[in-house]
């Protein structure tokens, strides 16, 4: 049987008095996250959807969960498998699709991978564990959409 762990987190958002808002009809998306011990997080909508563009937005948030979980997956089966990562860069990019009615989900996620390694005979399989990775990834796993990997490996 498996293990649960639970995780928390808090919101809180205030109205701004609307003579600061150019559109009566429309609250200011800017809110902040609280999880214990940590920084507070500022969070916005994206730009697209009126947000505050210098704060991170839910979208941002979910791209990074989504490259942080595989690198740390990654790293993990690496070094199951003997392989020493020297560097793990990600270039990721994220489409969301935006319906009419104004509903709208992301269909897809694509990791750009850049690894350094230090065994040379060991590139192809370092390639292949980006699948196992994906495997494990708390993340990847709670996704309903594609998350593409079109990784690199070099050696140091």
């Amino acid at each position: 049987m498996g293990f649960k762990h639970l995780f928390k987190a808090k919101l809180n958002w205030t109205s701004v008095p609307k003579e600061t808002i150019s559109d009566s009809k429309r609250y200011s998306k800017t809110h902040q996250i609280a999880i214990e011990g940590k920084a507070i997080l500022d969070v916005s909508a994206a730009k697209a959807f009126k947000g505050d563009p210098v704060l991170y937005n839910p979208e941002d948030l979910l791209l990074s969960s989504v490259i942080s979980c595989h690198m740390m997956s990654y790293l993990y089966v690496c070094s199951q498998n003997g392989i020493t990562v020297v560097s793990y860069q990600d270039d990721a990019e994220a489409t969301l699709e935006v319906s009419e009615n104004g509903s709208g989900r992301f269909i897809e996620i694509r990791l750009k991978p850049q690894v350094i390694i230090k065994e040379k005979e060991k590139i192809d399989e370092a390639l292949s564990l980006h699948e196992k990775a994906n495997e494990l990834c708390f993340i990847a796993n709670s996704c309903n959409f594609l998350i593409l990997h079109f990784p690199s490996c070099e050696v140091e």
